[in-house]
């Protein structure tokens, strides 16, 4: 018996994906659970699994294609005999092709109407005679302008760019940057204890924990989250969850478990999805302080900056203290300056009364 498997619903009103990198090939005996494909969502990579086991008969989608939900992306055969091919919905053809029929990814009709490359007249030489991007690179007219190598945006980095574009476009930024004491608070939990501290502040400041949904502002009442943590693939997001309530041990052991899984890209989707504040650092690579891009569609984000020993001043004395910047970067639709202000000297009094 054959399997079709679609494109899942990945949560988060996704309604598409890009297949990042397949881990079978065709003929390939595979047990249910085994690694089958990875997908690229709006925040990061997740890899699913085979939700049967047989032989993999027919990839029906390319690397690199971006596909809707509930597309067939694979045939796995039950006993590896032959399957009948599910209908592949008919691409539009390239502008000049003939009656017969183009098969390519819309990245690579992109790139071929980029380089003005007619695909009706380019030699395929993907599976299942799809045009590659290496075929439209290949009948692309040589120029002598052209520098340098050219390379796609494809997976977490395409994601990335359409994410920050879109909070570019949609979101008037301002940013806020005071200083902050972090001379009780160790190392190792500057980021658990600048969470609490933010999830202490927006139970007091509800304007920096909701959404703009059109005409109206939703103000959430949970205090879930977002910690950016740098990975091989791109920027990741994981979400902890009921910072509120959540003890700073609790908190510290979550940040951990989840920036270890985010960096051995074993995060489950649900676990990158539905964050109503974001928390960055570069730790050791972060500068004085740095004017982040909010997470749409939140309406605040806070960074913090490189921690180092500093001369302060306390009282009439000038001392060292290991010192460090917040730098708050909010949606002045939502949120005045004077209550982000506000909020960004709550957290820092909670970072350095409770460090």
């Amino acid at each position: 018996m054959a399997y079709e498997f679609k494109l899942p619903d990945l949560g988060e009103g996704l309604t598409e994906g890009e297949v990042g990198h397949w881990l079978v090939t065709e003929g390939q005996e595979i047990a249910e659970d085994d690694p089958l494909v990875e997908i690229q969502t709006d925040k990061a990579t997740v890899e699913i699994p085979s939700p049967a086991a047989g032989v993999v008969a027919r990839i029906l989608v390319a690397e690199g294609e971006i596909v809707p939900v509930g597309t067939v992306l694979v045939v796995i055969g039950g006993d590896g005999g032959p399957v009948e091919e599910p209908p592949i919905p008919k691409p539009a053809m390239a502008e000049g092709a003939g009656p017969d029929r183009v098969r390519a990814t819309p990245l690579v009709r992109k790139i071929a109407q980029e380089l003005g490359v007619d695909l009706a007249h380019v030699s395929p030489t993907g599976p299942g005679g799809r045009v590659t991007e290496e075929d439209v690179q290949r009948a692309a007219p040589a120029t002598e302008a052209e520098e340098g190598r050219r390379e796609p945006l494809r997976g977490v980095r395409r994601v990335i760019a359409e994410h920050m574009a879109r909070a570019h476009r949609e979101v008037p930024p301002v940013t806020w940057v005071e200083e902050c004491d972090f001379e009780a608070v160790a190392i190792e939990r500057v980021v658990a204890t600048v969470v609490k501290a933010c999830a202490l502040a927006l139970k007091e400041f509800p304007e920096l924990n909701a959404r703009l949904d059109g005409d109206d502002i939703v103000y959430l009442d949970r205090y879930d989250i977002g910690v950016a943590v740098q990975t091989e693939r791109g920027l990741m997001v994981p979400v902890v969850r009921g910072c509120y309530t959540a003890s700073l041990d609790e908190i510290d052991l979550e940040v951990r478990r989840l920036a270890e899984a985010a960096r051995a890209g074993t995060l489950r989707p649900e676990e990158l999805h539905g964050s109503t504040f974001t928390v960055t650092s570069a730790g050791k690579l972060a500068g004085l302080f740095s004017t982040p891009i909010v997470n749409h569609p939140e309406v605040a984000i806070l960074s913090i900056g490189r921690i180092a020993p500093r001369p302060v001043v306390r009282g009439e004395d000038v001392v060292v203290r290991r010192s460090g910047t917040i730098a708050l970067t909010f949606d002045h639709r939502v949120i005045d300056g004077a209550r982000a202000a506000e909020f960004g000297l709550a957290v820092i009094r909670g970072v350095e009364q409770h460090g």
